[in-house]
């Protein structure tokens, strides 16, 4: 079977870079990507995509080495009809590592067709940290990469308004266009920029708050080899999603006139309120990921499909979003709700998508405090009591991040220093220094990991502290059937 790369596949790049796109994961390259190569197919769009490493490990070798094509497997109902489809996505032309290739990074300001940005760094990925410094090359921070890059761009072309570039963040933050907006503005406080770069941000830079929603679950090993041989191409980044997408953008007109979305069947709308379609979307959809992930990680299941295979937990999962956070969606008819919720079930169960709970789990504690945590404290407000199926997602969220379960190792993936305090943490208890309860408590209490003091929440301590024992003494089974008992024997 042909490797896949420009030269077997016959396919030369084509048009000028006009997009940079923080992130080249599964989801951007499955959601992105293959809109922009959709553009390229029916309109007159004309652009390609530079693909930027927002992190200092790896540099993208595989999508290096095929010259940045790959294959994308859609699969699900359309129009009532079970579709399956594989497309060649050809919209990425460069690859850039700014940690080794700053430069060259540098030098993507100076292209004069350069127009949108792109980003999916996570919830944790749009923030200010005033460690660092106009002289890092580069600094740590998505954002201030891109301060850096919008300022190079901004003396290059001599504050030229028609250079200012529109910027499309994915990251699932509210108002996430307005947060990275601020954060480039902090960081042109800090560094003591000039005025004049501050008005060129302000007046002639387009921060799109945005909305996206497809499941993408990754490479799809049990099917590698009907679709390589469909495809006729070894693809080592082939990646499966759903047929369902949807992206909301909040924009200034030009910027529906400059992406002709309109001129394609893809799900994209363009609105002048996000507000209402997020707080649906991040806690339904986000939501049901964040309190299934780590309890049915616990169950020894290891697919959304599997989980919602089993009865337990899709029971738990559909408590959590019909008991719990329904009643915080104000804003909707319940007929509203119930539908997203039906459709939301619908689309965890499709049974071409592998979607790994390791790999939902990315930045759990983050997810958490952007996804439960708003439902988690309105629940509590409108009944005087925690909800208690949040309360156990949370109670195994804080049981997966120990590392281990069962004998078994979790590669557990998030910020340093989340891992650095659960670590101490659990050490802790294991070497007898402190108990379970004061792990919790210290979790519970620390903003940076939940978000809030949740330790203040009456009761919540001791009935977090109970389930972790019951979790380990008696299974995430028992847990499900016995929720809301009191377990006292150990």
């Amino acid at each position: 079977m042909k490797k896949l790369n420009r030269t077997t596949a016959n396919k030369p790049v084509q048009y000028p870079v006009r997009v940079m796109q923080f992130g080249g994961g599964n989801f951007l390259r499955a959601f992105c990507d293959w809109m922009f190569d959709v553009l390229n197919k029916t309109t007159n769009f004309n652009g390609s995509v530079a693909i930027v490493k927002p992190t200092k490990s790896g540099d993208y070798t595989a999508l290096r080495t095929q010259e940045g094509l790959f294959h994308v497997a859609l699969d699900g109902v359309r129009n009532g009809k079970l579709i399956s489809e594989v497309t060649l996505v050809e919209s990425i032309s460069t690859i850039i590592q700014p940690y080794r290739q700053w430069d060259e990074y540098l030098a993507l300001a100076e292209a004069p067709e350069m127009r949108f940005i792109v980003s999916n760094t996570t919830e944790a990925g749009i923030k200010f940290s005033s460690t660092d410094q106009q002289t890092d090359c580069p600094p740590d921070e998505f954002p201030a990469k891109l301060t850096l890059w919008l300022h190079h761009r901004f003396i290059h072309f001599n504050g030229a308004a028609d250079k200012g570039c529109i910027l499309l963040p994915c990251e699932l933050i509210e108002d996430n266009g307005e947060a990275l907006k601020s954060s480039i503005l902090e960081y042109v406080k800090l560094w003591d920029l000039s005025q004049e770069f501050e008005a060129w941000i302000v007046n002639h830079n387009h921060f799109c708050s945005t909305l996206v929603d497809r499941i993408v679950s990754g490479f799809p090993e049990d099917r590698k080899g009907a679709i390589i041989n469909q495809i006729g191409f070894n693809d080592d980044l082939l990646v499966a999603g759903e047929d369902y997408h949807s992206w909301i953008i909040k924009g200034h007109d030009l910027v529906q006139e400059e992406l002709p979305f309109a001129k394609t069947d893809l799900n994209v709308q363009f609105v002048d309120d996000l507000s209402d379609y997020r707080e649906m979307k991040v806690r339904i959809l986000n939501g049901a990921h964040t309190s299934l992930v780590p309890v049915g990680y616990l169950a020894g299941l290891r697919t959304v499909k599997q989980s919602m295979d089993d009865a337990l937990v899709k029971n738990h999962v559909l408590e959590v979003l019909s008991s719990e956070i329904k009643p915080t969606l104000t804003n909707f008819t319940e007929s509203e709700v119930d539908a997203f919720i039906n459709a939301v079930i619908d689309r965890f169960k499709n049974p071409t998508l592998k979607h790994f709970l390791l790999t939902i789990s990315l930045n759990s504690t983050s997810k958490f405090q952007a996804r439960l945590l708003p439902a988690f404290k309105e629940y509590t407000t409108l009944n005087g009591t925690f909800p208690k199926r949040m309360a156990f997602s949370l109670a195994c969220m804080i049981r997966f991040y120990k590392g281990s379960f069962n004998n078994e190792i979790i590669n557990i993936n998030d910020d340093a220093k989340a891992l650095k305090f659960f670590k101490s943490e659990w050490s802790k208890v294991d070497e007898g220094r402190q108990t379970l309860s004061e792990l919790v408590q210290n979790t519970l209490a620390n903003k940076n990991i939940v978000g809030d003091n949740l330790s203040a929440y009456s009761g919540l301590v001791a009935f977090v502290t109970e389930k972790i024992q019951d979790l380990e003494h008696k299974g995430v089974k028992y847990c499900l059937e016995n929720l809301y008992k009191r377990s006292y024997e150990y």
